[in-house]
């Protein structure tokens, strides 16, 4: 209990002082989340987007590949981006292996499937509920996906925020393609695990610490935006009676 409290003690001290070795850890783990959370919500939302409202043959068996994939091990994603991006890799001749960009890859690989899948039931649900006025009036799929897309738009941004959430938690992949160098490609998660083998609690505990409270104002901004649509919603409603 005493180590805990003293090793708690001296995280808060070196959050409190801007430690630069902490915030530069912090910095860069918030860098590549955010690159990644941008690419892979850049096309999960158009992709997922077209699934919703889109009827072809086969698109029973892309949703079940669609779904599956949300249930890959990180390590997986991890290994095959290493493969790729390895020096005999077929990516092999950009030399991003343990870079930047290869964490930025690796974590858009492996959220780009939540954020198509959650982008296509937030758009299948809206279409059931307006699908038949859009076609209708003679919209086209690519204009029901955008305007349902639009219209669905507060929802899509919890989308955002869910995404970026499971980005900066991940470990798994940044490891394996990051290579967790100091300095480079060090990041909250991959540094509390090397911190915490080597004894260095208090940096450890620090960053955690740090990594919890993002977390938090993740899961806050994410209610605050549903209890804003709900509000938003109700307000028309109540204005018509």
């Amino acid at each position: 209990m005493n180590t805990f409290s003293d090793s708690l003690l001296q995280a808060l001290a070196l959050i409190a002082s801007a430690d630069p070795v902490l915030w530069g850890v912090v910095t860069r783990s918030v860098g590549v989340s955010a690159t990644a959370t941008l690419l892979a919500c850049g096309m999960g939302m158009v992709l997922g987007a077209w699934l919703a409202v889109a009827r072809f043959k086969g698109r029973n068996l892309v949703l079940t590949l669609l779904n599956t994939s949300l249930g890959v091990p990180a390590v997986v994603v991890g290994l095959v981006v290493y493969l790729l991006l390895s020096r005999s890799g077929p990516l092999g001749f950009l030399g991003w292996l343990f870079t930047f960009q290869a964490m930025v890859i690796a974590q858009t690989a492996l959220v780009l499937p939540i954020a198509t899948a959650l982008t296509r039931q937030a758009i299948e649900d809206a279409d059931q509920r307006y699908g038949e006025q859009l076609l209708s009036v003679g919209a086209t799929t690519l204009n029901r996906g955008l305007l349902l897309g639009w219209d669905e738009r507060y929802a899509l941004l919890t989308v955002l925020l869910a995404v970026f959430g499971r980005a900066i938690a991940e470990v798994g992949t940044v490891m394996i393609v990051g290579g967790n160098i100091e300095g480079f490609t060090r990041v909250m998660t991959t540094a509390i695990a090397l911190e915490t083998s080597k004894g260095d609690l208090p940096m450890a505990l620090g960053l955690g610490v740090v990594l919890l409270l993002l977390v938090l104002l993740l899961n806050a901004a994410v209610s605050w935006v549903r209890l804003w649509r709900e509000r938003v919603d109700v307000a028309p409603a109540q204005g018509v009676l």
